[in-house]
């Protein structure tokens, strides 16, 4: 099989999208996303409840790196370090995590329909989080509960698969028992509210559920997140080149020296690290991993190379404007599940209806 039929057999694209897919185009886009993720990282800190003029901002920052005169209220510095910075870092990193899992799971199962729970790592997250609450269980420890149910959900999956599926297609056996394992703990997490009592625990187990940030008090909560997610993220950046073959087919992949049992089994790891920590801290944020490779991939095309750093960077910036949303649109917050899903959903639609041009 030559390189052209190759190209052609590549999902999500066809041979026209890949030509139109200028590789001078690249530097300048991860750029002016850089550029729009700190412009829109400034413009949030200004937003919220307790309002924060810029030339404040700039007295703030100016003090804390060369030690100028105070010259703001002491408040600012709270509201500013403890609550808002700590906040705004959290949504990119989610953003970032989801986006980045969900990029990965679209190459490594050739699937554009993916999203990251395709393993059963999102309802594994829920059902731990829904029983740390039930159990009257700490902020931290509702973290802990969540990421590592999240974890078990998916090495669940990729166990019942290496046992059912030796002879068969793998990714088909992936999905299958990846279905059967997130309804598994979606029925657990039902039992869990069920029981639980209806005037403390079941708000608090369903407000979880829909996904937020006002959790997120202090730096020491992004520390917890950014370290599994730099561990998650850096194989998906090494081994990105490996996607683009695995688009070509479990033989073909074979045929140009990948192991891609190994490959399949780094991916899975280092996208249920990501989505499992994010969830832990954001609750069910659905949509973004699976809508945002899309966008990354209308606007540089479907090369991995470019594809997973563009993808981390929209991300960031998408789950970022819809928290200063969440958090503004309204006298109470809105849940960030009910807004990605009502931006998601309608977006997603138009890629579909607009697939025939080879957007998806």
């Amino acid at each position: 099989m030559n390189t052209q039929e190759q190209i052609s057999r590549l999902p999500f694209t066809d041979a026209i999208l890949i030509k139109k897919a200028k590789k001078k185009w690249t530097i300048p886009v991860i750029m002016a996303l850089s550029l729009l993720l700190i412009t829109v990282f400034v413009l949030s800190l200004n937003l919220g409840r307790y309002g924060i003029p810029l030339h404040q901002i700039v007295s703030v920052f100016a003090d804390k790196i060369f030690g100028l005169p105070i010259s703001y209220p002491k408040t600012l510095d709270a509201v500013l370090f403890n609550i808002r910075i700590p906040r705004i870092l959290t949504a990119i990193l989610v953003g970032w995590a989801l986006a980045a899992s969900g990029a990965a799971y679209q190459g490594l199962f050739k699937n554009p329909m993916v999203s990251p729970d395709i393993l059963g790592a999102s309802a594994g997250s829920g059902f731990g989080a829904a029983i740390a609450i039930l159990l009257s269980f700490s902020t931290v420890e509702i973290q802990a509960s969540a990421f590592l149910f999240g974890l078990l959900a998916v090495f669940l999956s990729y166990s019942l698969s290496r046992t059912i599926g030796k002879n068969s297609d793998m990714v088909l056996i992936l999905v299958l028992t990846g279905m059967v394992v997130e309804t598994l703990f979606s029925s657990l997490t039902s039992v869990t509210k069920y029981v639980a009592d209806p005037d403390s625990k079941l708000p608090e187990i369903t407000f979880w559920l829909m996904g937020s940030l006002s959790k997120i008090l202090g730096m020491t909560d992004v520390i917890k997140l950014l370290i599994p997610v730099v561990i998650g993220t850096v194989p998906l950046l090494l081994f990105r080149w490996q996607l683009n073959v695995l688009s070509f087919g479990e033989e073909e992949a074979k045929a140009l020296g990948i192991d891609t049992r190994k490959v399949r089994l780094i991916v899975i790891l280092s996208s249920t690290l990501l989505t499992a920590s994010a969830i832990s801290v954001s609750g069910m944020v659905g949509w973004i991993g699976l809508v945002v490779p899309h966008i990354a991939r209308m606007i540089v095309g479907p090369d991995y190379r470019k594809l997973m750093p563009v993808s981390m960077l929209i991300g960031g910036i998408f789950l970022l404007m819809t928290d200063d949303v969440a958090r503004t649109a309204l006298a109470i917050e809105i849940p960030l599940g009910i807004l990605t899903a009502l931006i998601g959903a309608p977006f997603f639609l138009i890629l579909l209806l607009k697939g025939k041009k080879g957007w998806i």
